[in-house]
């Protein structure tokens, strides 16, 4: 069956840097645009960043532009996020999430597969 399993979150403070993966199996990556959403506590889960299959094509949420950068491995089925100058409001479950097709989208229910999420805390 298809999984997604994010790894690499934590707690830093203001100004630091993580890099988020998501192993992915049980489908075949490269087909897939890839994504990476994030929900703060009380808050609705929102766009991050996606890259399309060849990973030629990004996008990002104004909020991360010039500081996350999302890529892919398809040699090794991996997604990546690294995150830099990290802010408090960064602070949120990140999720990585698998579309079919060939277009990005910021759109949650666009994607078909999602991971668990892994915590990122941001602190002042």
């Amino acid at each position: 069956q298809v999984q997604l399993v994010e790894s690499g979150g934590g707690s830093v403070q203001t100004g630091g840097s993580l890099r988020l993966s998501c192993a992915v199996s049980g489908l075949t990556f490269s087909s897939y645009i890839m994504g990476w959403f994030r929900q703060a506590p009380g808050k609705e889960r929102e766009f991050v960043a996606s890259i399309t299959g060849s990973g030629t094509n990004t996008r990002y949420t104004d909020s991360v532009k010039g500081r996350f950068t999302i890529y892919r491995d398809n040699a090794d089925n991996t997604l990546y996020v690294q995150m830099n100058s990290l802010k408090p409001d960064d602070t949120a479950v990140y999720y990585c999430a698998a579309r079919r097709g060939f277009s990005t989208s910021t759109i949650e229910s666009h994607y078909d597969y999602w991971g668990q999420g892994t915590q990122v805390t941001v602190s002042s």
